[in-house]
């Protein structure tokens, strides 16, 4: 399980080991020149010799990615700091300067001025006039640092305690191109202080090297320091007014940001590495959870020995109608690959005969069920069956009875349900839903904002929510929020969401008395689903395009890899 945190709470946990004199800019550097030197090991069969390049705002980002580059030098790396202040962190560039590292300050166009009488000014380090447009630079480096707040100033006392001489220039155009052929680029502009993209030469730099990396071939790896720079560090929200670079691997220090877990910015993390500082966080208190792999075997229903068929879980499904039957099919076969005790359906006789000579296991009309399935494939202009969702979902609420709540159904909901109701909709659906309550919202917010608008939809339904993508957002009562990553690009295709909300409903039956008296764990069951759907497409054809169908027969066999690991990590 992983625990994501706000900047605040980062904070807020490590004032007392600064207090305490803990040097926590030397542990990340080290651990982070650890991580880099293992990845150069892997990528060119040696440290020595390669070369790195450090790219270094003015916050404690940058010190951290200073000290690490000394670190890397002392083992034979050739390290190069474009540095996007004249004043970076003053430790961390003795330090780096000392290990036979080399620093430059990028600048622009407008710095290299061939002629000193145009300011008036003498020239600085590389013949670049100083004066007016040096301040400039200044100003525009207490906004790209903006983790220079008093929370975090401690980390890196005495960086600008000295005053060392001005560093040689380097035009933002060949310093790009320095970056650009790298072994290793080390992105240390913004930290979790930082509010926006990197302004300035910072966001030059990073406009061109990521769209000269965007083109592919053999470019370097790319590792952000802490954060991606300019990312929605608490929401995952990416800037609208600059670029971020893409990284390959995010090494992030003393607890992993909400942020990196959170889309869109999590599709810009790469691979998450924490590094432990120990800062004692409070796992309760977590902003975002994933859950892993190893998670799934506490959270799934496995049966007794005394168990039978009602105490498993039986399933209602409301689904399907004669346009769309094939609907009602997936979710009858997702909930029984996944293991549901029984399943009772309702709907048209044609869908009623494709479900039966899919799974003729399935029970045709009403009776007892533990928990519901209702919408998939269902029109709302389709009187009869609309009705029948209706009747259910009026059942589900009055008996204290969980139900997914998927596509069709999301036009027919009370002003209020219950928190053990989950409502599953993609990007678009949900903003139809906030719109008609009067959140006006197109699927492109919701899109570049899913954890705010799925947090808002749970304020105004009452439900839990389930919002698809590639990164699935779960907004759960009081708070409760997971992100999980799990499903293959592949995974976009007709019907997995039908496969998706079968697999839910058969765990929320499983789990039914446990929801109902925790509300908040029908957030978590709609995790562990994401995951399962997601490892399950991988499962039918890794690495290549899958039907629904082939990931709806793939659950069983994935359920059980997963209790396997369990047992065998055990």
């Amino acid at each position: 399980m992983i625990h994501g945190y706000t900047a605040a709470q980062i904070r807020a946990a490590e004032q007392p080991l600064l207090a305490a004199g803990r040097p926590l800019m030397q542990h990340a550097a080290f651990a982070l020149a650890g991580v880099v030197a293992g990845e150069l090991a892997g990528r060119r069969g040696a440290v020595a010799g390669s070369t790195a390049v450090l790219l270094v705002g003015s916050g404690n980002n940058g010190g951290d990615t200073l000290h690490a580059g000394a670190l890397l030098a002392t083992r034979g790396v050739r390290v190069l700091a474009l540095c996007t202040t004249d004043r970076p962190h003053a430790e961390g560039l003795a330090a780096l300067t000392r290990a036979g590292g080399r620093a430059v300050l990028v600048v622009d166009g407008l710095d290299l001025d061939p002629d000193p009488a145009a300011t008036g000014a003498d020239r600085g380090a590389g013949g670049a006039p100083g004066g007016a447009r040096d301040a400039a630079l200044d100003t525009d480096a207490a906004t790209e640092g903006a983790d220079l707040d008093p929370d975090t100033a401690a980390r890196g006392a005495g960086r600008h305690d000295a005053h060392p001489a001005p560093l040689p220039r380097l035009w933002a155009g060949d310093a790009a191109a320095e970056a650009a052929t790298a072994d290793v680029l080390l992105d240390g502009l913004l930290g979790i202080g930082g509010r926006g993209a990197p302004r300035g030469v910072a966001g030059v730099l990073t406009t061109v090297l990521a769209q000269t990396l965007a083109d592919g071939g053999d470019g370097p790896l790319v590792v952000a320091v802490d954060v991606p720079s300019g990312i929605g560090v608490d929401d995952g929200a990416l800037p609208t007014d600059g670029t971020v670079l893409p990284a390959d691997l995010t090494v992030t220090f003393g607890g992993v940001k909400a942020g990196l877990l959170l889309p869109p910015a999590s599709g810009l993390a790469g691979t998450v590495r924490p590094v432990e500082l120990g800062l004692g966080l409070d796992a309760g208190a977590a902003a975002v959870i994933r859950l892993e792999p190893a998670d799934v075997a506490a959270l799934w229903p496995v049966p007794g020995p005394g168990d039978h068929k009602y105490t498993r879980g039986v399933l209602g499904v409301v689904a399907g109608t004669a346009t769309y039957p094939g609907a009602a099919v997936l979710t009858v076969q997702a909930a029984a690959r996944a293991g549901v005790g029984m399943i009772r359906y309702q709907g048209p006789d044609r869908v009623v005969d494709a479900v039966l000579a899919a799974r003729p296991e399935v029970v045709h009309g009403p009776g007892r069920v533990q928990a519901w399935l209702l919408g998939p494939g269902v029109d709302p202009a389709d009187r009869d069956q609309a009705d029948r969702v209706r009747a259910a979902l009026a059942r589900a609420l009055a008996a204290g009875e969980p139900a997914v709540l998927d596509a069709g159904v999301l036009a027919l909901l009370p002003d209020r349900v219950a928190p053990w109701c989950v409502l599953t909709p993609h990007a678009g659906e949900l903003a139809t839903l906030l719109s008609g309550r009067g959140a006006h919202v197109d699927r492109a917010a919701v899109e570049s904002e899913p954890v705010r608008w799925a947090r808002r939809a749970q304020e105004l339904t009452g439900g839990t929510v389930l919002l698809k993508g590639s990164t699935t957002v779960i907004a759960g009562p009081q708070g409760v929020c997971y992100a999980q990553a799990d499903a293959p690009g592949w995974l976009a295709t007709a019907g997995a969401g039908d496969v998706l909300s079968g697999l839910l409903g058969a765990l929320l039956a499983g789990r039914a008395e446990e929801v109902v008296a925790d509300p908040s764990s029908a957030a978590a069951l709609a995790a562990v689903a994401a995951l399962v759907h997601g490892r399950a497409a991988d499962r039918a054809n890794p690495g290549g395009p899958v039907t629904a169908g082939a990931v709806a027969e793939a659950i069983a066999a994935t359920v059980a890899g997963l209790l396997t690991e369990e047992d065998e990590d055990a």
